[in-house]
């Protein structure tokens, strides 16, 4: 947009400061565009293109143009400045010295990244696919097979410009190769995607994280993808970013009700639907699935645990994700143990039916322990490590009893194995982490998939802005 040599000027009716220099702007004839009221003078900028491309951030701004070019410029008044810029020494005499302007309609956070996607040259890459103006765009949407069966937020590039300012990583850095098609995902599709879950823009670093782990080879994501398992991934949130962002590790850490536990996780999984083409019935066969595959992600509760932070003892200090391939929600009932002996015969008990109790080392497992149980080991001083080497020894397991037809099952270990002492998990396939209300001598086993080189193995990732 070229402007004319002379005085321009942009102002707003709504704003004192500029009704008041008013009387100035007609008597220097200058250029003048308004941004709320087209007729009060001669230039119409109501659209804000002018303005957004001009970088006005207070009005009234004074500019004068050199061919085609801005050589100078004064914002608000002041009969000093106007009087240099114009070289008139009687401006508004009978004016106050000196007005702040008012804000710029161009900078409104409610107007920006629209302006920017109109305007701005976003240098957005993803496909624009136009909807006709009698379709609905939540239908369309699910007829376009983009959604996990629930409504989806419309990505405009609106809003995938507003997700982007929640990360300082470039929109066109690749971030992962997703499984199953094996697509580069870039920073903007995570956007994209993270937009469509519902999200806001200080979620998306985690999504980001969270994408990371999943597409490592260890997580095995397009394994996880295409056996008839119940698993999906579960991510686990620590460090401060948890509390920063709203996260809950509390009263129904597991359920429903928090946004950012619900759209992180849905987040996730719609990139893999959307980018790497896991779709149910398709690549993903399971054969029951489980409600985590709609979303999983919840923050550990960090404070008053027993046990330091999960991603830490992983390696992985501050803010950082876990990620866990999550078959579903086992409950744990002991109202009675006060002491960590009796409670680490609890969770050993029910933690020897993970999968099937005559299979060892066959499925992975994560223990959420709640804040009442947590207590028991808190007081009796027993740390993530002592807990993991009591279960261990509990869950050494006679294979004589796990032998296929044992019991009258013929689910279990084959003849060979007879005499032997089976741990039920491989070292690394117990998770403990500590979540939940204050209230409720209830904690939970969320199964694995299966352990080890031939499945998955949980993998943590650093948050990074």
């Amino acid at each position: 947009m070229r402007l004319p040599d002379g005085l321009v000027a942009v102002v707003k009716r709504d704003c004192p400061t500029c009704v008041l220099v008013e009387p100035v702007l007609r008597e220097l004839g200058a250029a003048v565009w308004c941004q709320d009221d087209a007729g009060w003078f001669d230039g119409d900028d109501t659209a804000l293109e002018l303005s957004y491309r001009l970088g006005i951030e207070t009005v009234p701004t004074l500019m004068r143009i050199e061919d085609g070019a801005e050589t100078a410029r004064v914002v608000g008044w002041s009969r000093e400045q106007w009087e240099g810029l114009t070289g008139r020494s009687d401006l508004g005499a009978d004016l106050p010295e000196h007005r702040p302007g008012c804000g710029s309609l161009s900078v409104d956070p409610d107007r920006i990244d629209a302006l920017e996607a109109r305007y701005g040259g976003s240098g957005l890459g993803s496909r624009r696919v136009e909807l006709a103006d009698l379709e609905d765009e939540h239908e369309a949407m699910y007829d376009r097979g983009w959604t996990d069966g629930l409504p989806v937020v419309p990505p405009t590039p609106e809003r995938v410009l507003r997700m982007l300012r929640g990360t300082t990583r470039d929109p066109g850095d690749v971030v992962a190769v997703v499984p199953p098609d094996l697509v580069e995902c870039t920073v903007e599709k995570v956007a994209v995607n993270a937009v469509m879950a519902g999200c806001l823009p200080e979620h998306l670093p985690v999504v980001l994280a969270a994408l990371e782990a999943a597409c490592t080879e260890e997580f095995a994501l397009h394994g996880l993808l295409a056996t008839t398992y119940f698993s999906g991934p579960m991510i686990v949130v620590n460090g401060p970013v948890a509390a920063r962002i709203g996260m809950n590790s509390g009263v129904n850490a597991l359920g429903q009700g928090n946004r950012a536990n619900a759209t992180i996780g849905r987040a996730l999984q719609l990139v893999v639907r959307n980018v790497g083409g896991g779709r149910p019935g398709e690549i993903d066969r399971a054969t029951l699935g489980n409600p985590g595959k709609f979303t999983s992600c919840f923050a550990e509760r960090e404070g008053m645990s027993p046990f330091a932070p999960l991603a830490a003892d992983r390696g992985v200090p501050g803010d950082a994700v876990t990620l866990f391939a999550g078959s579903g929600v086992q409950p744990v009932v002991d109202q009675l143990s006060r002491t960590p002996e009796s409670l680490a015969r609890t969770f050993a008990a029910c933690l020897r039916v993970n999968g099937h109790p005559k299979l060892p080392m066959a499925f992975d497992a994560m223990l959420v322990v709640s804040p009442e149980h947590g207590r028991v080991f808190r007081e009796a001083g027993w740390d993530r490590a002592r807990l993991l080497a009591e279960l261990e020894g509990l869950l050494t397991l006679s294979a004589d009893e796990l032998l296929r037809g044992a019991a009258g099952i013929a689910e279990g270990v084959p003849e060979g194995l007879a005499g032997a002492q089976l741990p039920k998990f491989r070292p690394g396939g117990l998770l403990v982490v500590h979540a939940g209300g204050d209230a409720g001598l209830f904690s939970a086993i969320v199964g694995g998939w299966v352990s080890g080189a031939t499945g998955s193995a949980p993998v943590t990732r650093e948050v990074r802005a």
